[in-house]
């Protein structure tokens, strides 16, 4: 267990809210509320976000040594800012060492990561998974995709844990990286509570080079909170360049209610959070057993979620989802296969109790088929940063075949498109987007743009 540590940001803020002082400055409430007393914008004493200076470096590096990085810095815009700021700082070291900006990518990434590669006009190579939102990959299947490469990538970006609670070798896969020279990048999004399981599994302990950590998926911090984490054994470029980095993205605004949120949880961390949260994920094992001994099959291995595959027991992931909203439950998302529920030590085990007799009271019936389409071939037509900012319009989805897509799209969550910008549509990609309930999609407009648009080799493939 850590020892305690401070809250430096917290302190200061409730500091200021009692020392009753008149509020000439932003934001325009003046501390006029409960929660409004405590949302500040940059004082005296409180300094930008980035660069980080003061308490907002002195709470960063506390985070850092909690979670056993080189650098750890925040975010109030969620790891969506994180993923920017990662292939940023990829972008940029590939310049200096006269690298072609390219990374190999699992096809199921976040869209954050898809619209940053467009806007820095990065290349993607990508490692395509059996189905929409999981990519499992084998360190040889990975040292195979780096040989087939012309020359070394920039990086290669990996979504662990995923969306169903898959979890990838991050290890072996780190291993294959370090082999090769090539920085490996991880999207833990969902993981940032692997720290602190009684056998640490976060991506940074396991290898990684960078990490984006959203803390408050699976942390007691606000929405918004989020850590770019960079290992110890990384190109120490990274950790100097990260607060550019964050900066050509970032509000000039952050929430101060945010950040407090995750100077707050160092402290939590630093306390008796690694037993609750032993307890509690032994709780939920405990749990899976018995929804397997219904006869609910269950996917992934991630200690924190539930994710049912109910066809088994005669329901789609919506049907199932449906159901438990009548009996006031609300899960994390559901697709016509899975169910995605979402756990911490906060749910309690009064909130499992509740969970497995709401799932006891839905009868079993017979089982249906699966269904699911075979996802579409990438089809690249036109570089994925043309595609993107290229003038587009939305139109019915089984009016776009042979179309080029534009924007996905895709709503969170969980924001994993089925096809990519730039590629085109073709008759598997329309019953994808039939069978998940996308109605229209956003093409590159035809008319006038013959001059501007380009087929490519097909370079942006998959490998």
């Amino acid at each position: 267990m850590e020892k305690a540590v401070g809250t430096p940001l917290w302190d200061f803020i409730r500091a200021y809210r009692d020392r009753n002082v008149l509020r000439l400055h932003m934001p325009g409430h003046k501390g006029a509320g409960e929660t409004e007393a405590l949302d500040l914008t940059e004082v005296q004493g409180l300094p930008p976000l980035y660069p980080a200076e003061g308490i907002v470096r002195e709470s960063e590096d506390i985070a850092a040594r909690i979670f056993g990085a080189g650098r750890t810095v925040y975010s109030a815009e969620g790891s969506s800012l994180c993923i920017r700021a990662m292939l940023c700082l990829v972008r940029k070291r590939a310049a200096l060492r006269g690298i072609r900006p390219r990374i190999l990518a699992g096809r199921n990434a976040h869209r954050s990561f898809l619209f940053a590669a467009g806007v820095l006009g990065m290349e993607v190579s990508w490692l395509r998974g059996e189905d929409l939102l999981t990519c499992r990959l084998s360190g040889a299947e990975l040292r195979a995709a780096l040989a087939r490469e012309a020359d070394p990538p920039a990086a290669v970006y990996l979504t662990s844990p995923d969306y169903l609670g898959n979890r990838a070798d991050i290890r072996e896969l780190a291993r294959v990286c370090r082999g090769a020279g090539v920085p490996l990048l991880v999207d833990n999004a969902h993981g940032a509570y692997l720290r602190f399981l009684p056998e640490d599994a976060h991506p940074l302990t396991l290898g990684a080079d960078m990490t984006c950590d959203s803390a408050h998926k699976t942390l007691p911090v606000l929405t918004g909170g989020a850590y770019l984490q960079i290992s110890r054994e990384a190109d120490p470029f990274f950790a100097e360049q990260a607060e550019g980095a964050m900066a050509l993205f970032a509000s000039t605004s952050p929430s101060w209610l945010i950040l407090q949120s995750l100077d707050r949880c160092n402290a939590l961390l630093a306390g008796d959070y690694r037993r609750q949260l032993a307890d509690f994920a032994d709780r939920t094992e405990a749990l899976k057993d018995r929804l397997r001994a219904r006869g609910y099959r269950l996917a992934g291995t991630e200690p924190l979620k539930i994710t049912l595959e109910p066809r088994s027991r005669g329901y789609t992931g919506d049907d199932l989802h449906a159901l438990l909203r009548r009996q006031g439950i609300e899960c994390e998302f559901s697709d016509p296969d899975e169910l995605v529920m979402m756990l911490t030590p906060a749910t309690g085990e009064a909130g499992l109790t509740r969970l497995e007799e709401a799932l006891g009271r839905i009868p079993r019936r017979e089982p249906l088929p699966e269904a699911r389409p075979s996802l579409p071939a990438p089809a690249p037509a036109m570089p994925l940063a043309e595609a993107l900012l290229a003038p587009a319009e939305r139109i019915p989805a089984e009016e776009a075949r042979g179309r080029i897509l534009a924007d996905p799209c895709v709503s969170c969550p969980p924001a994993v498109p089925i096809l990519v910008s730039g590629e085109r549509i073709g008759e598997e990609a329309l019953r994808c987007f039939a069978y998940y309930g996308i109605r229209s999609v956003s093409c590159v407009r035809e008319s006038g743009a013959e001059g501007g648009r380009r087929e490519t080799d097909g370079t942006d493939g998959l490998l």
